[in-house]
């Protein structure tokens, strides 16, 4: 049965769309349909910049406890309905039922679970000498999110977002909008003002172009490529928009010849690069290790990328489902063929689907040794569970090599403590995480390079959502 979803969340409301086009929501486990959205146009986001705008004088004067008092009915409404939206998700985007409940649900709830504890700490205003600093809502804000963790995506931008008490109008990814539109249901419920958060669904070309350019629209932050990042800019750039974005990676993970258990390091890093089938900015892809241990280093990552099972989303043994679509599928084997052809050593995995999967857009876990950081899959972002596994001499070379990269979003570093933070404070990258530490929602993400600008998660990424106004004399 093919559920349609081809409404807009506008001015409080659910509406039909101006145009008549609708995209098929495609499941890469069947390669099915399973939804349909309607998409929008620039009639549409004009009609809901506007609500948003109209909506901005008293939302952005509400009190903290009116913000705080929304964002806990979300919170419940997430809960409430939470195996319907980890469902969603898998059956959008192709992630396993058991990733979907834990880390895409759950990294959507962290964000606005966290964003009540920056509203309790938060100081909006500060005096210095007879001056005082004020910190207020930026304004109407445009949100372009994309399909790999559809929800945490959203999360990080609406939750901060409500809470400093500005408006907004969301554009989710057409390839995953179920997840996105049940979050818009669990909204009107949840007694935010009308016009305060709206929801347009569409491509990038037609609503992401008319969200950036559009003159109703103070701020505008995307997630997605670096190619698609750079015409966001450029849309807003007329309009002097403030423009934050995440883009792209190839993050380095370092392990140290001083690693308390090096196995237990390439085996981590391995699973690491091959979560969400490998469709994650942040991935670990590129994993450093010593030359002299590279031998070492291939048959743990040829054992623990057997042990990454790779099947139907909704079976409780998978570790991997597919990737999300057909055009990612063939990016990802043409870099796989790329690889071989430029002389890596094919460890694991390889071209074409896993044995015994005829249908769905699976990938195989693929592992490469002996990579060289001039080859392409060591220098472009695969997007897949592609691992290139990559030999140095020494620190210094270590971290000339994982600064040698356009990119600059994540880093992995593993080794005795004092020598790990060192390695890491040399390393031209947003995040890193020392030893096998995980995310932390209070933690600010965001990239250095072409890996964006600003900063998303905790105080940071809730102060992207604020301006300051010094009041000379007010103090």
């Amino acid at each position: 049965m093919t559920m349609a979803y081809n409404k807009f969340f506008i001015n409080g409301e659910w509406v039909e769309p101006t145009g008549r086009d609708t995209l098929e929501v495609i499941n890469p486990a069947t390669e099915e349909a399973f939804a349909t959205i309607s998409m929008g146009t620039a009639e549409d986001v004009d009609t809901a910049a506007k609500a948003a705008r109209a909506a901005f004088p008293a939302w952005s004067q509400s009190s903290i406890d009116a913000r705080k008092a929304v964002i806990s009915k979300i919170i419940e409404g997430l809960k409430a309905r939470g195996e319907e939206i980890a469902t969603a998700i898998s059956n959008e985007m192709g992630a396993p039922m058991g990733l979907s409940r834990t880390a895409q649900l759950g990294s959507g709830l962290g964000h606005f679970m966290n964003i009540l504890s920056v509203l309790d700490n938060y100081k909006f205003e500060e005096v210095r000498g007879t001056t005082r600093i004020v910190k207020e809502p930026a304004g109407v804000c445009g949100f372009i999110t994309p399909w790999n963790w559809p929800l945490n995506q959203i999360a990080c931008k609406v939750a901060p977002a409500i809470a400093a008490g500005c408006t907004m109008l969301l554009k989710p990814s057409e390839v995953a909008p179920v997840s996105a539109y049940i979050l818009a249901e669990i909204i009107a419920e949840s007694g935010l003002p009308a016009g305060v958060f709206n929801l347009v669904n569409g491509d990038g070309p037609t609503v992401g172009a008319a969200i950036s350019s559009h003159p109703e629209i103070d701020v505008v932050s995307f997630t997605g490529s670096t190619r698609a990042g750079r015409e966001v800019a450029r849309a807003a750039a007329d309009g002097i928009k403030r423009v934050t974005q995440e883009l792209g990676g190839k993050s380095a993970n370092i392990i140290l010849d001083d690693a308390a258990d090096f196995a237990k390091a390439v085996a981590g890093g391995v699973a690491g690069c091959f979560g969400n089938s490998g469709q994650s900015c942040n991935a670990p892809t590129r994993m450093l290790v010593p030359k002299s241990r590279m031998d070492e280093a291939i048959e743990v990552a040829k054992t623990a990328a057997a042990k990454a099972t790779v099947g139907d989303p909704a079976a409780e043994t998978t570790r991997l489902g597919p990737v999300v679509n057909e055009l990612q599928f063939n990016k990802i084997q043409g870099l796989i063929k790329k690889g071989i052809e430029e002389g890596a050593q094919l460890v694991a995995g390889g071209p074409g689907r896993p044995e015994g999967l005829d249908k769905g857009y699976y990938v195989q876990p693929t592992v490469f040794a002996n990579v060289t950081n001039d080859m392409t899959i060591a220098r472009e972002e695969v997007f897949g569970p592609v691992l290139s596994i990559i030999g140095y001499e020494d620190d210094a070379d270590a971290i000339r090599i994982a600064n040698d990269t356009d990119y600059g979003l994540s880093g992995y570093v593993s080794g005795e403590a004092k020598h790990a933070q060192q390695v890491a404070r040399q390393l031209r990258t947003g995040n890193v995480h020392i030893n096998g530490a995980g995310p932390d929602f209070s933690a600010p993400f965001g990239g250095y390079k072409q890996s964006g600008n600003g900063r998303e998660w905790g105080v940071e990424g809730f102060e992207e959502f604020l301006e300051t106004k010094a009041m000379m004399g007010a103090a």
